[in-house]
């Protein structure tokens, strides 16, 4: 596609040289993302800086001085912007404008501001921080409404305003603090049993197009992690070649939906029983040593399970999974007898789609069956003929089956209180492209707005 252009270089560098740990799908922040985290981190800057500059602000014993002592009695954020250096991290520019008196008709206007270089960076801990590299604030007077001596009174604020402690914790001003930064490492639940997590590999990279991260996905099954096979190729993450108007863009590669279905499978998630419309009495009719096995009419059950790892291939606008089950074909339900053993192969498309910060991954319609007999207890029974009693069966509830277990979909990476709206998801040849923006929770912004 034309807005794509490889980043293999770049996300090398962010990968150790391990067999063991390889990206399997990964994200760009692009410069419209940091504007956005900018615009809806404003109102929480303005509170944080309003409780810490008016409660910073200790009470002089001296009544000397309380005519002259200037106060604090007002914070408005003025400017607060994002903005990307490529190769070193963001830049965080403020400007408060603060209302300063010293006796009930004397006010003036001082603006504090503050250039913040900040970037994340990976802790001992393998979880990623957001530091800050450089913070330079100044304070300056931009008008009064009586003549004052500016010099002495912004001496004084100077020494009311803590601005060492202003810029060590200037990178709380955003939000998303560390403690967001940690949940994009969370475990998500995919189904009861099974949960995956994406695990940074590196910190992130700074590039023209965004703030590049590169993640590895693990499966957990019943709290342990589960050995997934490495994919032989690590993940190229595709990178816009020119800005994109998205907040975000992820992207998925090929063997991340294999080892996602892989998972599932070692969690039994794929087994699925398939009741069939058949009952013992009609196969009878067609499969004459039926008769002797059962004296009543039992409805015939279909119970699958997967013979070896499912796999899944991407192409232009296209995505398929490739299952491989064997059916054990029987009846009764309290003592469930077999009869026949067949191998069964199930190519079915899968449909993409995106809720809040799931992917609904579902099984549309099978593309192509193919049953091979593998034991039997009724003698030989010709290909032609278990396709017509059963695929029909396999046709309809496979898909049906899978679905019930997907329905809650598959947790995507993302840092807490933020969602994901206008999602645009496009499948190419090895990779998922979903370029979204973001939405921050109306419970968090009401919440970061009265703080």
């Amino acid at each position: 596609m034309a807005m794509l252009r490889t980043l293999s270089v770049l996300l090398s560098l962010l990968v150790p040289a391990l067999t063991t740990r390889s990206p399997d799908c990964g994200g760009i922040l692009t410069p419209s993302g940091l504007r956005y985290l900018a615009e809806v981190s404003k109102p929480h800057a303005e509170s944080v800086l309003r409780r810490d500059l008016l409660s910073s602000q200790a009470p002089d014993p001296s009544p000397a001085s309380s005519s002259r002592r200037n106060q604090i009695v007002s914070v408005k954020v003025d400017k607060f912007s994002l903005t990307l250096i490529p190769d070193t991290g963001m830049r965080l520019s403020i400007e408060v404008n603060l209302g300063v008196t010293s006796a009930p008709s004397t006010t003036k206007e001082m603006r504090l501001s503050i250039l913040a270089d900040l970037h994340v960076e990976m802790n001992p801990e393998e979880n990623l921080e957001l530091v800050t590299s450089d913070c330079k604030p100044t304070l300056e007077e931009v008008q009064s409404t009586e003549e004052m001596d500016s010099k002495s009174s912004g001496s004084d604020l100077d020494k009311q305003i803590n601005v060492e402690k202003v810029c060590l914790e200037v990178a709380k001003l955003l939000l998303f603090p560390n403690e967001r930064l940690m949940s994009l490492a969370a475990p998500f639940p995919i189904t009861p049993n099974c949960q995956v997590q994406y695990l940074p590999l590196a910190a992130p990279m700074y590039s023209e197009q965004g703030i590049i991260i590169s993640l590895q996905t693990t499966f957990q099954v019943a709290g342990t992690v589960i050995p997934l096979p490495v994919s032989p190729v690590p993940f190229s993450m595709p990178e816009p070649a020119s800005s994109s108007p998205s907040h975000l863009i992820l992207a998925f590669s090929e063997h991340f939906y294999t080892s996602l279905f892989s998972a599932l499978e070692e969690s039994g998630a794929l087994n699925v029983s398939l009741l069939s419309s058949l009952t013992t009495a009609t196969l009878a009719e067609r499969i004459t040593q039926m008769g002797s096995l059962f004296q009543e009419d039992l409805p015939v059950v279909l119970r699958a399970v997967t013979r070896s790892s499912p796999h899944v291939v991407l192409e232009e606008d296209k995505a398929i999974v490739k299952l491989f089950l064997t059916a054990q074909i029987g009846a009764g339900s309290s003592l469930f007898q077999s009869f026949l053993s067949v191998n069964v192969d199930v190519t079915a498309g899968l449909h993409l789609s995106v809720a809040d910060t799931r992917m609904i991954i579902s099984v549309a319609a099978i593309e192509d069956i193919e049953l091979s007999l593998a034991t039997s207890d009724v003698g030989p029974i010709l290909a032609a003929l278990l396709e017509e009693l059963f695929v029909p069966t396999i046709r309809e509830e496979v898909p049906a089956q899978i679905n019930r277990v997907l329905r809650q979909g598959v947790f995507l990476p993302h840092i807490a209180s933020f969602t994901y709206t206008d999602v645009n998801i496009t499948i190419h040849k090895d990779y998922v492209l979903i370029p979204c923006n973001l939405q921050l929770e109306a419970r968090t912004r009401e919440a970061s707005t009265w703080q």
